[in-house]
């Protein structure tokens, strides 16, 4: 699918592997991310990928890949490592230092909206990580230019979405269908979507709103269900605690509103789907997402936190189908910009440039 793409049949060096350090974990806790995908597509362009760790227990999934680098040492030529804050900087610095020390290149790629605060508070860690790495890339211009005094040279790769699994329909005018896929977790703030469908209710009484999404186990997903019967939303919400991502297509074209209630934020791919599809969205201003949705354009920004303001916006669509058309058709075409045969080049051309150096 993706060779007549590559420089007139050059394929990239013959057995090259590529170590990827993150976390893989497969059980229904977790959402299937980018990285996951990555290294999945990287074998159609001619790598191939080692991956660590699957492991749940986090000193488990950092022995894991410590013993990893080490042990396979001679089986891969670079390494890619996710970086994320708090206790999971851990994961990159450990790892980034053994790759140092085995002379193995690496790429550092920047995850999580809370990053920025994260290398303020811990700002020589954060300095001598990035220094080390031949090349650090993100997904998120927001974390590009906030982490840019620590790194100036960081590169931007969009995260990609495979744009035929996702079936656009245009909403031309949109119904009271909400829906939200994000985990549960505080970080996400998913009972503000609760409140949200309950202040729309007053108006449209035929308001629904559909939560899809791994529990993370912080007590948010209990807290979304006292909150739904505290405030008799009984048939009005439909709690679906993990499907797999092949699902998440159809559940969204049975929706025509996505809303993000997310504290923090860099370039979620769930954001990315729901505009590919269609969707008008409604989201908290928060993080990278300002660089995804353009208010007003292709969808509209509400302050975090602020359940009122989102169910105002949300409104505001629903009563003008003007408004609702033109964010549905700019929502498809910001998503094209993300489409997988454009951004995996990108990433195939990031490993020759590290390996020709």
């Amino acid at each position: 699918l993706y060779l007549p793409l590559r420089f007139k049949g050059e394929l990239a060096m013959p057995q090259t592997t590529i170590l990827m350090v993150g976390n893989y974990l497969s059980s229904p806790k977790h959402n299937r991310n980018v990285w996951h995908s990555l290294a999945e597509r990287l074998p159609e362009v001619g790598w191939k990928v080692l991956t660590t760790s699957s492991q749940e227990n986090q000193l488990l999934r950092l022995l894991d890949m410590l013993t990893t680098i080490f042990r396979k040492r001679h089986q891969y030529s670079l390494a890619q490592i996710d970086v994320f804050s708090g206790k999971a900087f851990a994961f990159a610095k450990f790892g980034a230092s053994l790759l140092k020390w085995i002379n193995k290149p690496v790429i550092l790629t920047l995850h999580g909206g809370g990053l920025p605060e994260f290398a303020q508070k811990h700002a020589g860690s954060v300095r001598r990580l990035l220094g080390s790495a031949a090349i650090v890339v993100t997904p998120s211009p927001f974390l590009q230019q906030g982490l840019s005094q620590f790194r100036p040279d960081i590169r931007y790769i969009p995260n990609p979405v495979q744009l035929s699994q996702m079936p656009y329909r245009q909403r031309h005018q949109a119904q009271p269908k909400l829906i939200w896929v994000r985990a549960f977790h505080k970080i996400y703030n998913p009972t503000m979507a609760v409140r949200v469908l309950k202040r729309c209710q007053k108006d449209y009484p035929d308001v629904t709103l559909s939560m899809i999404g791994p529990d993370k186990g912080d007590g948010s997903f209990q807290a979304v269900k006292r909150l739904s019967e505290e405030l008799q939303l009984t048939g009005k919400l439909s709690i679906i605690p993990g499907v797999d991502h092949d699902q998440v297509p159809s559940l969204l074209n049975q929706a025509d509103i996505f809303i993000n209630t997310t504290n923090y934020d860099t370039a979620p791919r769930s954001l990315i789907e729901a505009m590919a599809c269609g969707l008008c969205v409604v989201s908290t201003n928060v993080g990278g997402v300002p660089w995804l949705v353009d208010d007003g354009e292709n969808g509209l920004l509400v302050p975090p936190k602020d359940p009122n303001s989102m169910a105002e916006a949300v409104q505001r669509v629903l009563k003008d189908p003007g408004l609702a058309s033109m964010l549905s058709k700019g929502s498809r075409q910001k998503a094209e910009q993300h489409y997988w045969q454009t951004i995996l080049p990108q990433w195939d051309a990031l490993f020759r440039e590290v390996l020709g150096r």
